[in-house]
């Protein structure tokens, strides 16, 4: 159900090098634990369902034919339940994935208690269970963005969140948490992490979380509840401890992956599904095009339309490389997140100026250094919480978040109403619709013992 085979070796423990004569071969020692985090095949990786639902870019109509049914659906909100939308297949990434890295988290969180702990290796220990803390915290969050509603207060208690699975033991039935369930053991992750992690980014290890990546996690999390005085303590904890921006000006504009993987602004690095990403590679073709009003939203002197974009040779435009350094989308956390969470945050809580200075402070470091620039100003917080969001849309384009931003800001009465057009035919995506919430796979359900999102007929 949730991808719990045979560990994969990735050549940096001889646990993972071992051929195993039963599907799983458990792990003793701390570089065992640590090789095992160290994954990036299966913890480097986050569900793009979310980023393939989003308004952030259109399909032609001939490259649309040719995807696979969980594609195909997701680009035009298909109704209906999870035999239709996936068209009885099973074994979906976007669901299995997240729940591997819980099962490797919760490995390394059931044998960390069994071995002895001495000065020698008390640190590199307690390193170990605040990773694992964090990593099951982001899968689960990561998985509560396209299956489960969004997070109301009103209804939190009540409304299906994910299955909490907070034990490796794969004969434990899994049942459907509460969103309020969801969200409050995502939180206690995270929390337990802080005081387990160094302070110091691994810079040669960015997959490795640290104390500024927990503090960037809380904000995310905060955010997605809009629980926004919350999200701002996390976002100022986090830049308290890293608040490196990159000036735009040092980026190479003439080449497709105009950043590297050891980008200063990364604080903990992720990119989408690298098994089903066919929409997002070909973003970098012209069967896959930008929206283009999110694209001419650049000023021309705006540094991040000629660095996210290029014009394809249709005279369309296909995005660059991010943060991975290659073909996959960033989805993990970067300073640039935080000062807009933060941003935002502030402005919500009427403290115009200090909102418009974290966003000019980003700006300055995204536009042409030609004197060009000219900071945002704003008569009240609400015009400031305006160009704040704005902002957010084009520095955030393809990093996985627009979907979440889209379910929360429509339940903040933003009213943000999706449209697509293929072969002629119009879909439409209204704000707050159960079509926000993605169907659980269909191998999952025929287990019994999870409910189906509720969703429309098709």
């Amino acid at each position: 159900m949730f991808g719990m085979g045979m560990l994969i070796s990735c050549g940096k423990s001889s646990f993972l090098d071992k051929k195993p004569n039963t599907d799983f071969i458990v792990p003793t020692t701390l570089s065992d634990f640590q090789a095992l985090l160290d994954n990036d095949a299966v913890m480097g990786i986050t569900p793009n369902l979310g980023e393939l639902s989003a308004d952030n870019y259109y399909l032609r109509d001939s490259f649309w034919l040719g995807l696979d049914a969980r594609q195909h659906n997701a680009y035009i909100w298909l109704p209906g339940d999870g035999t239709v939308f996936y068209n009885g297949q099973g074994q979906q990434d976007d669901w299995d994935l997240p729940y591997k890295q819980v099962f490797y988290a919760n490995v390394v969180l059931d044998g960390l208690p069994k071995v002895k702990v001495d000065s020698s290796n008390e640190q590199t220990w307690k390193a170990l269970k605040g990773a694992a803390l964090f990593m099951r915290a982001y899968a689960f969050y990561n998985v509560a963005q396209v299956f489960a509603p969004v997070y109301d207060s009103l209804s939190a208690a009540t409304d299906m969140g994910i299955p909490l699975r907070l034990s490796p033991d794969v004969n434990v039935i899994s049942t459907r948490a509460t969103v309020k369930e969801t969200y409050q053991q995502i939180l206690a992750d995270l929390d337990s992490a802080l005081n387990l992690l160094p302070s110091a980014i691994p810079f040669a290890n960015r997959n490795r979380p640290s104390k500024p990546a927990v503090f960037a996690m809380l904000a995310r999390v905060y955010l997605s509840m809009r629980a926004y005085g919350l999200a701002k303590v996390y976002a100022e904890s986090c830049l308290q401890l890293y608040s490196t921006l990159t000036d735009y000006n040092t980026v190479p504009t003439g080449t497709n992956f105009p950043f590297t993987v050891f980008e200063p602004e990364v604080i903990f690095q992720s990119s989408f599904l690298t098994s089903s990403t066919q929409i997002l590679v070909e973003l970098f073709y012209p069967r896959c095009v930008v929206d283009s009003v999110l694209y001419s939203s650049y000023a021309p002197n705006d540094l991040r339309g000629r660095i996210f974009y290029r014009i394809n040779s249709v005279g369309a435009p296909n995005i660059r490389g991010s943060y991975t350094g290659n073909f996959y989308p960033f989805s993990g956390l970067a300073t640039d997140e935080v000062y807009l969470v933060r941003a935002e945050c502030l402005a919500r809580a009427g403290q115009k100026d200090s909102a418009l200075t974290d966003l000019n402070l980003l700006l300055k470091n995204r536009w042409l250094n030609d004197g060009s620039f000219a900071p945002v100003v704003a008569a009240s917080s609400v015009a400031a919480l305006d160009s704040i969001l704005v902002e957010r849309r084009k520095e955030l384009a393809f990093r996985g978040l627009r979907w979440t931003d889209l379910r929360r800001l429509n339940k903040e009465g933003a009213a943000i109403q999706l449209t697509r057009l293929l072969f002629g035919q119009t879909y439409k995506l209204l704000p707050n619709s159960p079509l926000y919430v993605l169907p659980i796979p269909p191998d999952v359900i025929s287990l019994g013992e999870i409910q189906q999102n509720p969703r429309p007929a098709q």
